[in-house]
């Protein structure tokens, strides 16, 4: 009874603890979730403190990414080539050579001497003339000879530097060229030399802007004159467009717009060089352009005085052509040509056009007097061999001359081998005085070139005109292979007519020193030669020529009349 009585004390005091152990179960439970709440909570913190630094670093990065982007760009604009490790002396990676040649492409070459003057082209023209021509690279400079050229350039050709050079060596004489009656001989020499043309072409390139300076070390026709041929500055950024501004030789006829070291003769014919140096020729101020196509080619430029013709005259002075010095009021003018190529085959070339120029305002010289303005013109013209003789046709001193102007057509016709071409000219001259009559002169050519071997001579789409005989790599002067380089045989007729108003002369009117009319004669020449081409950078040229020329009032070396005969060569070598 005592064990039962035990065991019933006992049930209630267990049943309170369990009870009690029970009621205490959910604040355990309760305590233990805020544990983990704080843990997560702790967690989420830490990891937003590590969101927080990574977005900080990652704001540095970018940070320094932009500024090295930004130093990349000022560099690249700092350096056109965008390749400034050339520059900066980091090594050259291993497979690219220090020094590098690059061959010509086969058939790049067409083997037509260089210009007499700066090549002027655009840069994407430059670029595929450099890029078929053989090249050296020394170091990222590459060095070649497009169009026949020496060129230094940088690696991408933004930056070019080109020397030239047309070098021409006369000589010869006259003979059978004795004075009629009483007239002087004149400067007519049985042999003589001359160095008629010695032009250094500097042209500058950084991309389609181009500087051309072309001293000239033959200037003036005589030896021992140095001058200036060009001078001037180029855009050539629109399609097959040239932008000039500067001294400059703007072309003007057919002959005209040739390169010298593309002749057919040594000279000009006559009316040509008379019609160029009204408001053109070398070293002539110009603002203005041209444009051409495969099929037609148009130039327009505005023209002011020659280079130094502002500076006194200085005979014992081999520096300068010189002027007056007493211009007060330098010339204007302008000039138009415009031609066309109708038909353009592999064996026929068909060329029209036409050239027109003016000076608009002579230029005004005071001489002793400085209120009196004097503008004056005159024409004169060699018998198309220029050694420093006289001239036998010209109209002496034109008085109180306002306007001078030219204009005529142009004809050329290429058969395979076979040139010919002609030009005629008309030149006025009208008076700033209403009573006083105007002058009209005139003149023209024919000439004719046969290629005998070698290349013929072609139409040249960039001067609107006509190039000489090429000379291929395969054809250069080589006995030994039986190369023998090109030849053609040329002829050539021009006339020029210098009397203006004779029937006043013959009605007893006087000229009053070139008022009422001008007697300045006429002058027919005819002439053959053999041009050879060993390659395209030599030529030697040999002419005969027969002149005529009726009596001329204003030059003493032919107020009777007189004719005669020469022979002279050329030596020519261009770069």
């Amino acid at each position: 009874m005592a064990f039962l009585s035990r065991r019933t004390k006992a049930r209630p005091t267990a049943l309170l603890a369990t009870t009690t152990l029970m009621s205490l179960l959910p604040f355990c439970h309760q305590a233990r979730a805020a544990d983990q709440m704080q843990i997560m909570e702790r967690q989420i913190q830490a990891m937003q403190a590590q969101l927080t630094s990574m977005k900080k670093e990652h704001a540095e990065e970018v940070k320094r990414a932009r500024a090295v982007l930004a130093r990349q760009r000022e560099e690249a604009e700092n350096n056109p080539y965008a390749q400034r490790g050339r520059y900066i002396g980091q090594p050259r990676p291993a497979t690219q050579p220090l020094i590098s040649v690059r061959p010509a492409k086969p058939g790049a070459d067409d083997g037509r001497p260089p210009s007499d003057r700066a090549d002027v082209s655009s840069w994407a023209d430059f670029q595929r003339a450099t890029a078929q021509d053989e090249e050296v690279s020394v170091g990222g400079i590459k060095v070649g000879f497009p169009g026949g050229r020496p060129t230094i350039q940088s690696s991408d050709g933004a930056y070019a530097l080109s020397i030239g050079l047309a070098y021409h060596e006369d000589f010869g004489g006259f003979f059978n060229s004795g004075p009629r009656g009483n007239d002087t001989r004149g400067a007519f020499n049985s042999f003589t030399t001359n160095q008629r043309r010695l032009r250094i072409p500097f042209m500058f390139r950084y991309k389609n802007w181009v500087a051309a300076v072309t001293p000239d070390f033959g200037a003036n026709h005589n030896d021992g004159y140095v001058g200036l041929y060009e001078g001037n500055l180029n855009y050539t950024g629109f399609h097959n467009t040239i932008l000039t501004v500067g001294y400059f030789q703007p072309r003007v006829t057919e002959e005209d717009a040739e390169s010298s070291n593309d002749f057919m003769t040594l000279e000009r014919p006559s009316i040509t060089d008379m019609v160029r140096n009204i408001a053109a020729g070398d070293a002539r101020f110009v603002v203005g352009g041209l444009h051409y196509e495969k099929r037609w080619w148009v130039a327009g430029y505005f023209t002011g005085q020659e280079w130094g013709h502002r500076n006194a005259s200085d005979m014992s002075s081999t520096y300068y052509g010189g002027g007056s010095g007493s211009t007060i009021d330098s010339q204007t003018g302008g000039m138009l040509r415009a031609a066309g190529r109708p038909i353009a085959t592999k064996d026929v070339d068909l060329h029209v056009g036409v050239s027109a120029i003016a000076a608009f305002r002579l230029a005004c010289n005071t001489g002793a007097n400085a209120n009196y303005c004097s503008r004056t013109t005159s024409f004169g013209q060699r018998p198309e061999f220029d050694v420093g003789e006289a001239s036998l046709v010209a109209t002496g001193s034109i008085t109180k001359a306002a306007q001078v102007w030219a204009a005529g057509p142009e004809l050329g016709f290429r058969w395979d081998r076979l040139l010919v071409k002609g030009e005629y000219y008309h030149v006025g001259v009208q008076r700033s005085q209403a009573n006083l009559p105007a002058f009209n002169f005139q003149g023209w050519y024919g000439a004719a070139a046969y290629t005998i071997f070698g290349k013929p001579r072609m139409y040249n789409i960039k001067e609107g005109a006509f190039g000489a005989p090429g000379v291929g790599a395969d054809q250069e002067f080589n006995p030994a292979l039986n190369h023998w380089g090109a030849l053609e045989a040329v002829a050539q007729y021009s006339g020029l007519d210098l009397n203006s108003n004779i029937n006043a002369a013959t009605a007893g009117i006087t000229s009053q020193n070139g008022v009422s009319y001008v007697r300045g004669g006429m002058q027919n020449v005819y002439t053959g030669g053999l041009n050879w081409y060993p390659n395209r950078h030599f030529r030697f040229m040999v002419d005969y020529s027969h002149f005529v020329t009726s009596r001329s009032v204003a030059s003493a070396t032919n107020v009777s009349g007189r004719s005669g005969n020469s022979f002279a060569a050329r030596i020519q070598a261009a770069f």
